[in-house]
């Protein structure tokens, strides 16, 4: 096969983290950006791998490959709008709030084994939380120690962002933060990055964005027959691992 040049490659998407470019028919590259850590890329692979055969909306992982001196994930091609921009551009939260529910729903029905722990990744996130103090810390990990245990399939990063909107429907993209667990977990997950993330520069009215984006998530909860009364211990154990998993969020 002929060696590919990135100059010959079409841009069909882009995130904090990479470039996707079109490949050979019907697949699309995942190209890393120039530095950003191999172990993260060999481990988003080896968790595409993990979960390639489970039934439910995905691209299909193909392989690794280096270009340019840059890492990159052959996938499936998936093309078409986030459901993040769909929603800001038609303002429907319920429609939002179901499609998210429905995906989530199917992926939270999948079991799986040979990838991490969601209490493992819990436990890491809080011990790199310089910012809390040790105390909350020791509190956080005991709260670990007593969450229920699971072998549900956890994405843990599935926001509206991650799920595109294609001809075959939503499909849900990005597989770094994949785990195992109690499916409490990964919901709790979808609310935090949801509604108590920091609103963006440029986002418009701050005041507005925080409306908009609890109505999203009590329309997205009610879907998932979950009350944040169930996720409560949840909330308190991500928050304080937040602030090691992202400490720039609480800068």
């Amino acid at each position: 096969m002929e060696e590919k040049k990135l100059q010959e490659l079409r841009s069909i998407g882009e995130g904090n983290t990479a470039v996707v470019y079109a490949w050979e028919e019907r697949k699309a590259l995942k190209l890393f950006r120039e530095g950003y850590d191999e172990d993260a890329v060999a481990r988003e692979y080896d968790n595409a791998l993990a979960i390639r055969d489970l039934d439910f909306p995905k691209p299909i992982v193909y392989e690794r490959v280096v270009l340019e001196e840059r890492n990159g994930i052959v996938y499936e091609r998936t093309e078409g709008e986030s459901l993040l921009d769909w929603v800001m551009r038609t303002g429907d939260l319920a429609g939002c709030a179901e499609q998210m529910a429905t995906v989530h729903r199917a992926l939270l029905e999948q079991r799986v084994s040979g990838v991490a722990d969601c209490k493992d990744f819990l436990r890491w996130a809080i011990g790199r939380a310089e910012s809390v103090d040790e105390a909350d810390r020791e509190a956080a990990l005991a709260r670990v120690d007593r969450l229920a245990d699971g072998d549900t399939l956890c994405h843990g990063d599935l926001h509206p962002a991650n799920i595109l909107l294609t001809e075959r429907g939503p499909v849900i993209i990005d597989f770094m933060n994949i785990c195992h667990g109690d499916r409490r977990y990964d919901i709790a997950r979808s609310v935090y990055l949801m509604q108590y993330t920091p609103v963006p520069e440029g986002a418009g009215d701050r005041e507005s964005v925080l409306r908009m984006r609890e109505q999203l998530t009590d329309l997205y909860l009610e879907r998932m027959g979950v009350t944040r009364d169930e996720l409560a211990d949840y909330f308190a154990i991500i928050r304080i691992a937040r602030a090691g998993e992202n400490p720039e969020e609480f800068q």
